[in-house]
């Protein structure tokens, strides 16, 4: 699969199969986030491999799932994630750009894992306090997110926008996302 393919095939993933991922794997996917652009190269991110059974199970409690779907379109047991990662800032050096640096870090980061056949979902939705409490963050890190990984168990079909950008579950139960055509993205050519 080509770069162009992976960024017209990724869509949010919320139901996985139950086969765990390794810790080989996920490490390759935070090496391809660490290798993102960074704003004035202060590299502030950091992250933590969630993995353990008991952990995921804990996480999995700390977010939120599918907003304009919820609760129904929440993971049942035997569809949720096998794994996090959560990504966070280094406050010790860290600059108003952390935001930008996230958003490179993490597309690098999904993006791998598509490579991988490997499904993500991007949470922000996160008890902050209790997860990193759960984490044992040290106070000068700072839990930005959470990305949900797994092998999916669904797939997701991106739709036109017609009068609502809310993503819904058709009649066949598939998981459809509106998007935007270029035409309505691209303002002009000067």
């Amino acid at each position: 699969m080509n770069i162009s393919e992976a960024i017209k095939k990724r869509r949010t993933i919320r139901k996985f199969k139950q086969t765990p991922l390794s810790t080989k794997q996920l490490s390759k996917y935070i090496d391809a986030a660490r290798l993102a652009p960074s704003a004035a190269n202060l590299q502030p991110l950091r992250y933590v491999i969630v993995e353990s059974p008991d952990m995921v199970a804990k996480m999995f409690e700390l977010v939120k799932w599918a907003g304009y779907l919820a609760p129904d379109y929440n993971p049942k047991e035997g569809e949720r994630p096998t794994a996090y990662i959560a990504v966070c800032s280094d406050t010790s050096n860290s600059s108003k750009w952390v935001d930008v640096d996230l958003g490179a870090a993490i597309e690098n980061l999904i993006l791998e894992a598509m490579a991988d056949g490997v499904g993500t979902c991007w949470i922000a939705s996160v008890n902050r306090p209790e997860a990193a409490k759960l984490l044992a963050l040290p106070e000068h890190i700072n839990l930005q997110c959470v990305i949900a990984l797994g092998y999916p168990a669904e797939e997701p079909k991106e739709v036109s926008i017609t009068e609502d950008i809310k993503y819904y579950v058709d009649e066949a139960g598939t998981l459809c996302v509106p998007k935007c055509s270029l035409d309505e993205v691209l303002i002009k050519t000067v």
